[in-house]
């Protein structure tokens, strides 16, 4: 099969459709789906400002979707696809959530919840461990994020400039 039309490659795509949706609301450009049997059952972005909620990370939004669209927290059988690592909040009710998957654009070496700082996903004394796949779409999601806060310190820079 063409790597193009992969399943990941197609969820992955949707995921970075979310967080552009997230970059023109003005929150950080991360974008979650979350599929069943080929299905999906939730889909989100970041809304932390919108929402003025610390906890609405694109992947607390589409789990809490996924839940409701099952009628149940428990999300086995599901995989989530996320343009970012997670950061451990997210990580946490992953593994809370007991989804067998998640897959990532691009790692977060500074926050990382599932792999680069901690690794929540796969840590021995949960009862529950996350399968994880790293790197799908990762120059298309890692492009979104840097020309995102490209943007925002160009934005502050203007700003900066027009008070002096």
């Amino acid at each position: 099969m063409d790597d193009n039309f992969s399943a990941d490659v197609i969820f992955m795509r949707m995921a970075l459709r979310e967080a552009e949706r997230a970059a023109e609301a003005g929150e950080v450009p991360c974008g979650a789906v979350i599929v069943k049997d080929g299905e999906v059952i939730g889909k989100a972005h970041n809304q932390t400002e919108t929402l003025k909620d610390p906890t609405a990370h694109a992947e607390i939004l589409a789990i809490t979707q996924a839940a409701a669209a099952v009628g149940d927290w428990r999300l086995n059988g599901a995989i989530l696809y996320v343009t970012k690592e997670p950061c451990p909040m997210c990580a946490g009710a992953m593994v809370l959530a007991r989804l067998d998957k998640v897959v990532w654009g691009v790692d977060d070496p500074k926050r990382g919840g599932a792999r680069s700082k901690f690794e929540i996903l796969d840590h021995a004394d949960l009862n529950h461990r996350v399968a994880i796949e790293t790197g799908v779409l990762e120059d298309e999601c890692k492009a979104l994020l840097r020309g995102f806060f490209r943007e925002r310190r160009q934005e502050k820079k203007e700003s900066e400039n027009e008070s002096t």
